[in-house]
């Protein structure tokens, strides 16, 4: 203690007694150091920044992968599907040409086409499946952000002509055909007879297998030539959608807005958020569950602070009444305390930020080295529905991490940094 009070009055001489002062910050930083080992922590000190430091990478880590899932989801939904739907309402889409004409024109929107979509069961001689089949024109399928360059098998040139269905890589693997393959594709809304409307069934050749990434689309989605789609499902004429792609997704309701001055007749427009609503908010409150539940491992380690805090006051209560005894204010008592349990909560927050931001910049590559090293299968394609671990690390999400960790910190400081402050000197030394 002798050495600490030539400090003080060296500091102090110096202006190191204002507060947050040189003194302060000294005595701070020698309180969370080990006795034995002047340059290692206490044991509750390392034990909080370990907490700490695991609770901030986990933090950010998870937050990249549920961030990655977003984006992965949801460009792979918007590869396939359109970011807005119109629909024709009171009477059929059959002047579908003027009307994509004029969604195409809207400021944002930078691609639309018209569609025949219906459901429909597929088959091959070894297995059949349920399926969407959807009539395009072989230019807007070459258009599609999920379709182009992603054909694995065959090809689309030629697509108008030849008569023959796009299918997902999946659905080629599940009915075992490949391109130049022959699939039968029946629907219960044939042709009209004098008993009824009859199934109508047709085999057409394989002409591409496409893989978009998205499990579920690669074995639902069939995609035939607009023309033929319309004879096969009698829509003559007629197409039962305009889908359409904008330049910016999250920023819809000024395209919405737009399009209702464009588009004249009568008609139901939806977009991407309303379709897939459901999906994301589950998303989104499977995030923020996770978020809740990994910032509790911050809070615990918070909590070791207190604990630890609590201990040092009582060990430092000598030291504390010599140094009240010598002019030290409670103020400047309780801003020492305060400072060493920051210094804790920095210190961990610090080394988490620099485990984790690499770690979730880096995640795929280290998934591909643990599978590949202990031969396990991490994130399985077939669960998940993607071919990848997604990371797409937010840096507002680490800011905010950050902070939140400092502020329950400095939250768990000021308990045991009150509790010193309120040391009396007197009933302190009169034990000693």
């Amino acid at each position: 203690m002798d050495q600490i009070g030539k400090n003080a009055f060296r500091l102090a001489d110096r202006g190191g007694a204002r507060p947050f002062g040189a003194f302060e910050r000294m005595l701070a930083l020698r309180y969370m150091r080990s006795r034995r080992h002047r340059w290692l922590p206490s044991a509750i000190a390392g034990l909080s920044v370990t907490g700490i430091t695991v609770g901030v990478m986990a933090l950010i880590v998870v937050m990249s992968v549920m961030n990655g899932m977003r984006d992965e989801m949801m460009s792979k939904l918007i590869g396939v599907n359109g970011h807005i739907f119109l629909q024709p309402l009171d009477m059929p889409l059959t002047d579908y040409k003027e009307v994509t004409a004029k969604l195409a024109k809207v400021p944002g929107v930078n691609l639309a086409f018209p569609m025949v979509e219906s459901a429909a069961g597929i088959s091959s001689p070894q297995n059949q499946t349920g399926a969407l089949v959807r009539g395009v024109t072989e230019a807007d399928i070459k258009r599609l952000p999920g379709i182009v360059g992603n054909v694995k098998q065959g090809t689309l040139e030629g697509f108008d002509e030849a008569g023959g269905v796009a299918i997902g890589q999946r659905m080629a693997e599940n009915l075992g055909v490949r391109a130049g393959d022959s699939v039968s594709i029946l629907t219960a809304h044939g042709a009209q007879t004098p008993f009824g409307v009859t199934p109508r069934i047709k085999a057409y050749p394989v002409r591409a297998v496409f893989q978009s990434g998205l499990f579920d689309f690669d074995q639902l989605i069939v995609f035939l030539p607009l023309g033929e789609a319309q004879a096969f499902f009698n829509k003559p004429g007629e197409a039962s959608i305009i889908e359409g792609f904008v330049d910016h997704p999250d920023d819809m309701d000024t395209v919405r807005a737009a399009i209702g001055e464009a588009i004249e007749r009568p008609n139901i427009l939806t977009d991407w958020r309303q379709r897939y609503k459901s999906f994301f908010d589950v998303l989104k409150v499977e995030s923020d569950a996770i978020f809740l539940i990994l910032a509790i491992i911050v809070l615990v380690a918070s909590l070791l602070i207190v604990q630890g805090l609590i201990l040092l006051v009582k060990d430092k209560g000598r030291d504390i009444a010599i140094l009240r005894t010598m002019g030290a204010t409670r103020g400047s008592v309780m801003r020492i305390f305060i400072l060493t349990g920051l210094s804790i909560g920095m210190i961990g927050d610090l080394l988490g930020m620099a485990l984790g931001v690499p770690l979730a910049r880096h995640l795929e590559g280290i998934r591909e080295i643990v599978n590949r090293v202990f031969s396990l299968n991490l994130f399985p394609a077939d669960i998940y529905h993607l071919s990848a671990l997604p990371s797409a690390l937010d840096p507002h999400e680490v800011a905010v991490v950050a902070i939140m960790t400092l502020c329950l910190s400095f939250l768990a400081t000021i308990y045991p940094a009150w509790r010193a402050a309120r040391l009396d000197p007197v009933e302190a030394l009169r034990h000693e």
